[in-house]
């Protein structure tokens, strides 16, 4: 699991795509997060538990990031 966490390759292939699908008309991740930042009115259980899903990837990708700058 651990290899799994730190894997640059698995990370970057997932934030391109779990993370950003689907594409068109734009990124899913990206409508969820305009709509957060727009107070998030209307926003159900399952709209939260989407924006967590597609968001996972980058969540990872920042994680690998700062651990890799701090251990330097």
């Amino acid at each position: 699991m651990n290899d799994f966490l730190n894997n640059w390759k698995l990370i970057l292939l997932l934030c391109l795509t779990l993370g950003l699908a689907p594409f068109f008309p734009e990124p899913h991740l990206w409508g969820k997060l305009k709509w957060v930042a727009g107070g998030a009115v209307g926003m159900e259980a399952m709209d939260w538990f989407d924006l967590i899903f597609h968001g996972f990837p980058f969540l990872l990708l920042i994680r690998k990031s700062l651990l890799s700058v701090l251990k330097k």
